[in-house]
């Protein structure tokens, strides 16, 4: 489906619009473009966009869902939305009903772990876990004896050390120290990895949606600054980095669009699906340290000022780079799935895509 007719992506791109402008929010230092904006997402039925109506969500196609990822990642939008979605996505996955309000999921980290233990009670402890200062549940994947389980928590029950990642939204710590959760099931065909790929997927869309916008501001600056009697847009050193930065853009959409609609027409997370998300994550994690750098240098000092929007994005972009495993992380797995397979199914599983 084209953009332009994907109505959800439309709906969202008018609520960012109307009520994310990056300038009017970059002046709001108290915060209060929060409180609206998310009610409007909500009354859209947005952050439940990948439940399904039977459990309380909007039902859209997991593709919906992604291009609603890169339109918010297009707007730097700093509210749980993909992280709702996200738990909302892994509560279906155990057939739970999402509750209303923020949630955010557990764990965000490949290495972290949280255990389910004999009496359904939860422990473990997760790292730069996004918005759960923010978020009223939890959706958690937990191990237990019997395998994987998926649990809904209330935020309350567990113990959150504040943090900030460089955007300077909230990436905390939230340990479960032998916790009850509101309900909790079984959920087959699922573990820890597929939760990892699904965010790390979406984390890339995100990206690629901030260096869009990256690029976009950085075209129309140099194309209104004016240095030694003319627009800084006609020296070549300009154009290069411009053309640099596009490049930088169009390859990381280009790979987080490809994984998601790898997941999107997939009957489940195999290799070729691991291969498309992993790799996603990698270049698109590349692009937000080589674009920003880019689009900084084309607005000079400037760029650099709270005042001015680019830091938005630009340090929004490099903080999403570490959520649900870091390229580097992504890059090592991704060796030990090739060498796993043996050198004769390497052009295979690349040919497969």
């Amino acid at each position: 489906m084209a953009e332009s007719d994907n109505i959800v992506v439309e709906t969202a791109e008018r609520i960012f619009a109307d009520l994310a402008d990056p300038q009017t929010i970059n002046n709001d230092k108290k915060g209060s473009w929060q409180a609206p904006l998310w009610q409007a997402l909500s009354e859209a039925g947005l952050p439940l966009s990948w439940v399904p109506d039977d459990l309380g969500g909007s039902g859209a196609s997991l593709a919906d869902g992604f291009a609603l990822l890169n339109a918010a990642g297009r707007f730097a939008v700093a509210v749980p939305l993909a992280e709702t979605m996200l738990a909302g996505w892994l509560l279906a996955q155990a057939k739970i009903a999402s509750p209303e309000g923020e949630m955010t999921v557990l764990p965000a980290s490949p290495k972290d772990r949280i255990t389910l233990d004999a009496d359904g009670a939860l422990s473990g402890r997760a790292r730069g876990v996004p918005f759960a200062k923010a978020a009223k549940h939890f959706a958690v994947l937990a191990h237990g004896k019997d395998g994987i389980s998926v649990a809904l928590v209330e935020a309350s029950k567990g113990r959150i050390e504040s943090g900030l990642n460089v955007g300077y939204d909230h990436s905390d710590t939230v340990t479960l120290d032998k916790v009850q959760p509101v309900t909790v099931k079984p959920a087959k065909g699922l573990d820890q990895t597929t939760l990892m790929l699904m965010g790390g997927v979406a984390r890339s869309l995100q990206i690629a949606g901030a260096l869009e916008a990256m690029l976009d501001i950085s075209v129309r600056y140099s194309n209104e600054r004016v240095a030694f009697e003319k627009k800084i847009s006609k020296f070549q050193a300009v154009q290069h980095n411009l053309a640099r930065l596009a490049g930088e853009s169009a390859a990381a959409l280009a790979a987080a669009t490809s994984a998601a609609d790898a997941i999107a027409n997939a009957k489940s997370f195999d290799d070729e699906v691991y291969l498309e998300a992993a790799s996603a994550k990698i270049r698109c994690a590349e692009a937000a340290e080589k674009g920003g750098a880019i689009a900084h240098q084309v607005h000079g000092a400037i760029g650099f000022t709270s005042e001015h929007i680019l830091h938005r994005f630009s340090l929004r972009a490099l903080a999403w780079r570490d959520d649900f495993g870091s390229e580097s992380h992504w890059a090592v797995e991704l060796g030990k799935l090739v060498a796993n397979r043996g050198a004769d199914e390497l052009w295979p599983l690349v040919a497969s895509r």
